[in-house]
């Protein structure tokens, strides 16, 4: 029966281990936020060249709530999401 229980416990890991499983996580998850925002701006350009106005209204609008997401998660810094939005406003604005 104790053995059991000292089985059943969590393994005490050192600190460099639990830092390194950490920064796996995160650069997963990083990996996944950045592979949405490029899929989103791809086919917000693609609305763009099709010329359908509502769609790309609806695209840009899709690309903003992932970066801002990805601004609060703290995927991309603040100013490189402010920049990306601006151009793409810009690049919605030219084609309107």
């Amino acid at each position: 029966m104790a053995k059991q229980e000292v089985a059943a416990k969590k393994v005490k890991r050192p600190t460099a281990l639990k830092r390194d499983l950490q920064n796996k996580k995160k650069r997963l998850n990083n990996k996944i936020y950045k592979s949405r925002v490029r899929t989103a701006v791809r086919s917000f350009q693609e609305s763009l060249v099709k010329g359908d106005e509502t769609l790309s209204k609806a695209k840009l609008d899709e690309v903003y709530s992932i970066l801002d997401k990805c601004a609060k998660k703290g995927v991309f810094k603040l100013n490189k999401v402010s920049r990306t939005k601006s151009r793409l406003a810009a690049r919605a604005a030219a084609k309107a």
